[in-house]
């Protein structure tokens, strides 16, 4: 287990997060074909503040560029990659396993395929999007713990990844053949499973109240999740009810995950890099490992979206391909780690 740093540490390391994360939005606000200074940049982002009245030099065309363009994608970015690394986090102290993650326990397929139905069903709806992701996120993960639990606790940690994976299998299929009757829209649902944060204001409002109810409620349940990787014994004789802890976290952390697939589809591994990193740098108390992850996933995001813009260019990476080759490599040296760990 992963020692602790002691508390007085906690500010500078959400101060060392989020200048990480400032410089990686400057870097991504820079990105394009127009262009522009970084001190331009940091001046136009001052001008659009509240009581913000500086001359950036810009033109009324490149600031429209600046505005409507890579503004809300390095936002879209920023906040689906912190409520994917933060539902990772929370996902990890439910189940008091380093291996569970938004993509691999089911929740995110779950949420594709409840997405996709509303897609074909409701084209024209884009409220029921999140609704559907949500039902499919939380139907997804029950199926996987139920599956986990039925087969046992003899396959150790491996056994609710592997339920996962399977669940995962499952629902990909059976999104695959819903695809396979809608062909008009199999365009539409392709783009959207490769990951895009490209959608503009209209997909960040969309996300947002969903974003901040859930990251609220995890973050207030830090201290609980420290409790509970205790054990359940020890957590009642402290006053905490684990099953009802338990029930919150992984509602608030499915609400999570389907906010962001609702907006940028499947985009894997980032529960799992950006939580372990975290536990490396700062320790194992979920009061810092949950917002550092939630900054942390924020600044990964954006920064692999930087890379799909950028490694092709002009032509442009999906994001989902840019983490799934970090995260691959990342997710076994992390099975090798829990494994030695175990025998």
């Amino acid at each position: 287990m992963t020692r602790a740093r002691p508390s007085r540490a906690r500010p500078l390391w959400v101060a060392c997060a989020l200048g990480v994360l400032a410089a990686s939005m400057l870097a991504g606000l820079l990105d394009g074909a127009a262009d522009i200074s970084p001190w331009q940049v940091v001046l136009q982002v001052a001008d659009w503040l509240p009581f913000g009245h500086v001359d950036s030099g810009l033109a009324p065309v490149e600031q429209g560029l600046l505005f409507e363009l890579r503004l809300p994608r390095v936002l879209v970015a920023a906040v689906v990659g912190g409520l994917l690394a933060i539902a990772g986090a929370a996902y990890q102290g439910v189940f008091r396993n380093p291996l569970a993650d938004p993509y691999l326990l089911g929740a995110a397929a779950g949420a594709g395929l409840a997405t996709t139905a509303a897609i074909v069903l409701l084209p024209s709806s884009a409220a029921s999007i999140p609704v559907a992701a949500f039902i499919g996120a939380l139907g997804g993960v029950f199926l996987a713990y139920t599956l986990g639990n039925t087969a046992g606790r003899a396959g150790g940690t491996a056994t609710l990844v592997l339920a996962g994976v399977a669940v995962t299998s499952f629902l990909t299929a059976i999104q695959t053949f819903v695809q396979q009757f809608n062909v008009e829209e199999l365009q539409r649902v392709y783009s959207w499973i490769l990951g895009d944060v490209g959608g503009g204001w209209d997909q960040l409002w969309l996300v947002l109240p969903y974003a901040a109810v859930s990251a609220v409620v995890l973050l207030l349940h830090g201290r609980m999740l420290d409790v509970l990787s205790v054990g359940d014994d020890e957590a009642s004789g402290l006053g905490v009810r684990a099953a009802r802890v338990r029930f919150t976290v992984l509602l608030a952390a499915s609400l999570a995950t389907a906010a962001a697939v609702a907006v940028s589809g499947l985009i894997g591994f980032v529960g799992i890099v950006v939580p372990h990193v975290v536990r490396r740098l700062a320790g194992g108390s979920y009061r810092i490992v949950l917002p550092l992850s939630l900054i942390g996933g924020a600044a990964f995001l954006v920064l692999a979206d930087l890379v799909a813009r950028t490694v092709l260019a002009p032509a442009e990476l999906p994001i989902g391909v840019v983490t799934m080759f970090v995260g691959a490599p990342f997710f076994v040296g992390v099975l090798r780690m829990t494994r030695r760990a175990v025998t």
